[in-house]
Parts: structure tokens; C-alpha cells; sequence
């Protein structure tokens, strides 16, 4: 991964999971390993060694609370890609004291449905919360996004609609040099049990954003038999999840996401179910920071 320089891969892009929760946060002593914070993963030009600070965080979960710790004392200079609206996706926006600064400069972009403004103010206002968008301090700009092509901070975005229940969502492909991650958090297949395996036929979206992909980072919040509900939802399952990245040839997969209610025991349970699988896995958890 990354172009060759004297003999060796130089990393191009650092990943830092900073919540990889579904849902709902999962505070408490059973959730500590993996974390319980809700979805945010930054991501940084260069390794760690390169000293710089991200400027692209895919999603905005409570786990961006925990992005100020790589930023020291700076604020936030860069773009917030939301994949959706729900709660879990968005709820650390106004809990984010590197972007509520008056020197922080934010681009907040998300699926394209009408005003983003008003859109984003329907889960964040009065009587709902006690400020909205335009409380934020900072220089602050609110973009919708169509699918397609687009250069933000300096990376190579694809943006592409998959199906989930419950408002527009897209899944984002980042790109850097040769470095490439898919960010698919929320996606449900095409029918429960359909496909020549039972898991769900897949999306072209989706298989799109993970082509040869480095990394993929999707969604595991089900078991296979959780399916039923995961359909409920418009979620995937954890095998779906390896049979994509299997089919899209994907170098490795991160499963993320995981369910609020599912303990460390039980995460590192899946993982080890996993060892044998025919796609490279790793069970995301919060602190985890994968180079490029």
C-alpha cells in the first residue's frame, strides 16, 4: 500500500477509529476493550511519524469526542463526510470542542436532500437541543453532496448511495497516492437470504466503493442469525460483510459498527470465528490507527 521509495512502502493516508459503535453509545465495564463510542474515524495524509493532524472524519458519533486528543492543542481545520443522519452518525457534532472554536474551520457535508441546514436542525435545535447549526462556533459550512466524484482536503472521494432504512445514506471511498480505504458503516443487501449464498445479493454501490480497496471498513452490527432483525433495520450481517469484501477484492476488511448490546467477550468472540476467513479480518475498536 502506498508508493515504493528506495525499497519500502511509504504510507499515504492514517486511519484512526475513534468510535465504532451502532446505534447508541455502550458505556460500562463489558465495553471497555472495544469502546462505546458511536461512529467517527479520522483520517490523516501521511503516518503517524509525518505529524499530521487529520482533516477528514468520516462520520460524526460521539466518537469524535476523541479526536481532539490528535489534534493537541490546534483546532480543526477540515471536512466532516456524514454518511446519514441518524443519531449515531451525528450526535458528537455539537460535542466536538476542536470544531466549536472560533478558529476551527468546518465543512460539514452529507447526503444531498434539501437544505443541510434545516435538515441537520431537525435533530439538532430547540426543544430538541439547546442550540442549532448556526450556534456553532467557528467558521462553519453546511453542504448536501450528490453521488459521484469529488476532491475534498486533499483526497480522492467517491461518494455512492447504498440502501439503509431511514433517510438517504452514502458510503465513501477516500483515496491518496495509491492508498485507498471504503467506508460503508450503515448498508443493507438487496433482500434477506437472496444471493447465491442466502447472505443478500449485493449492491453494485457498494462492490463499486470496495474494489481493490486496501481497506474496507463496513458495518457488523448482526450476526447471521440476527439476519431477520439486520433486515428490519436495512443492516448487514457480519458474514455478508466478509462475502463482499471477498467478492469486491478487498485487501482487508475492518468490521465496525458493532452492536451496543454486544460485549468485548462477544466482539472478540466473532473475531476469532474469523481467523480462517478468505479476506485478512480485523474487529474495529476505538484507538485502533491503520496506515496506509
Amino acid at each position: 500500500m502506498g508508493a515504493p521509495a528506495g525499497g519500502r512502502t511509504l504510507p499515504h493516508v492514517r486511519a484512526t477509529f475513534c468510535g465504532v459503535r451502532g446505534s447508541t453509545p455502550a458505556p460500562g465495564p463489558e465495553f471497555v476493550r472495544v469502546g462505546g463510542h458511536t461512529s467517527c474515524v479520522a483520517i490523516s495524509p501521511g503516518s503517524s511519524s509525518g505529524g499530521e493532524p487529520p482533516r477528514l472524519l468520516l462520520d460524526a458519533g460521539t466518537g469524535i469526542r476523541r479526536v481532539p486528543a490528535l489534534l493537541g492543542d490546534r483546532p480543526f481545520v477540515g471536512t466532516i463526510l456524514v454518511t446519514h443522519l441518524h443519531w449515531d452518525h451525528v450526535q458528537g457534532i455539537p460535542f466536538f470542542p476542536a470544531g466549536d472554536r472560533p478558529d476551527a474551520r468546518v465543512t460539514l457535508a452529507m447526503p444531498a436532500q434539501g437544505d443541510p441546514v434545516e435538515v441537520l436542525r431537525g435533530a439538532m435545535s430547540p426543544p430538541h437541543f439547546p442550540i442549532g447549526p448556526e450556534g456553532l462556533r467557528g467558521d462553519w459550512t453546511f453542504r448536501g453532496i450528490e453521488p459521484g466524484r469529488h476532491a475534498v482536503e486533499g483526497f480522492r472521494v467517491l461518494a455512492a448511495e447504498v440502501p439503509h432504512k431511514g433517510g438517504r445514506t452514502y458510503g465513501y471511498r477516500v483515496e491518496e497516492g495509491a492508498a485507498s480505504l471504503a467506508y460503508v458503516p450503515d448498508h443493507g443487501p438487496l433482500g434477506c437470504g437472496a444471493g447465491p449464498d442466502g447472505l443478500g445479493a449485493r449492491h453494485e454501490a457498494a462492490l463499486a466503493l470496495a474494489d481493490g480497496v486496501d481497506v474496507l471498513v463496513h458495518g457488523a452490527q448482526f450476526t447471521l442469525a440476527e439476519r431477520a432483525l439486520a433486515a428490519d433495520f436495512g443492516h448487514a450481517t457480519v458474514d455478508y460483510a466478509v462475502a463482499l469484501a471477498v467478492e469486491a477484492g478487498a485487501r482487508r476488511l475492518v468490521l465496525f459498527h458493532h452492536s451496543p448490546v454486544r460485549t468485548d467477550d462477544q466482539v472478540d468472540a466473532i473475531a476469532r470465528s474469523l481467523a480462517g476467513a478468505p479476506v485478512p479480518v480485523t474487529v474495529a475498536a476505538e484507538g485502533l490507527a491503520l496506515d496506509l
